[in-house]
């Protein structure tokens, strides 16, 4: 059974582009794997033909894409676990993720995971545009970032969002520690991400295969070694704000990945980067009102600073 049938038409801009990062490009609500899945499984003609990943779209090129009704997996089950709700209706609920949990499952995460405490709460009631693994996933945070996410629980709130999340009218802002001091309290950071070129599970600021990538921040208090910063994020790049700061040697306090090799106790206590989506903004699917919300710093992030 189909759920969704759209298609893209490609622009002069996007010619050559290859058919899974032109999919990917043109609806954000989409991960890769999910559209590499739909062009494998035969969901995805060209001018009416099949083609595979690797294809290079032409201009005027129309790209038809079906999206199947999900099945349901083993993997992907209801638990019982307490989760923050800030708001929820028919089409979406904003989660306050606590610091330490993972979004969606994946190796090694099947079960305690966002995911399986929403299809708990929602009775299975998510979008599934992105597949049976992240149900009502439109964005997310990671696992050791806290903070606000929206959850799509129809794929008519999913699309709508992932619009929003395209043309950047979602907003975001986030607050964290970083180490160091800035010469300028406020600024922009311009600089692209793709991945990394010598470890892929990592990204970096590069010019290859990479995506732009825009944070301006805002030192709010200067500590010694370090700086309290809001950040808005006007792109959405995986580790946006944790690769910014590292590549401008203020990495995030705490962080495992991009953060400094030799930690204190007061930051390896942290386990995990300190950094919280504090603020999101988006229009709602169906009222077309723009809804914020905002949630308070967690403990472990005020315990952080009082320690400071």
């Amino acid at each position: 059974m189909v759920i969704e049938n759209y298609s893209l038409k490609v622009k002069e801009n996007q010619v050559g582009t290859r058919l899974d990062k032109f999919i990917c490009e043109s609806n954000e609500g989409l991960t890769r794997s999910r559209v590499q899945s739909l062009i494998s499984d035969g969901n995805v003609h060209i001018n009416g033909i099949l083609k595979n990943k690797n294809y290079l779209v032409r201009l005027n090129d129309v790209i038809n894409i079906k999206i199947p009704e999900a099945v349901i997996l083993g993997n992907s089950q209801p638990e019982n676990i307490p989760i923050d709700i800030l708001y929820e209706d028919q089409d979406i609920i904003i989660v306050n993720k606590k610091k330490g949990m993972v979004v969606h499952p994946a190796i090694g995460n099947f079960s305690g995971t966002l995911v399986n405490a929403l299809l708990y709460h929602c009775k299975g009631g998510l979008s599934d545009i992105n597949g049976v693994i992240r149900p009502g996933i439109v964005h997310r945070i990671d696992k050791d970032t806290s903070g606000l996410l929206v959850a799509a629980k129809n794929n008519f709130a999913h699309l709508y969002l992932a619009q929003q999340i395209k043309d950047h009218s979602f907003k975001r802002i986030y607050e964290a520690i970083a180490h160091g001091f800035f010469k300028k309290q406020s600024g922009e950071i311009n600089l692209p991400i793709g991945r990394d070129n010598k470890d892929r599970k990592k990204f970096a600021v590069t010019l290859k295969n990479s995506k732009t990538a825009l944070t301006f921040y805002e030192v709010l208090t200067n500590y010694k070694n370090f700086s309290h910063l809001k950040l808005t994020l006007k792109t959405g790049r995986t580790h946006q704000i944790r690769v910014h700061m590292s590549y401008l040697n203020h990495p995030l306090a705490g962080d495992m990945v991009y953060g400094c090799k030799k930690m204190d106790s007061l930051e390896k206590a942290l386990k995990g980067q300190c950094l919280h989506a504090k603020y999101i903004g988006i229009c709602h699917p169906r009222s077309k009102k723009f809804l914020e919300f905002e949630s308070n710093l967690p403990e472990y992030f005020t315990n952080f600073i009082n320690k400071l």
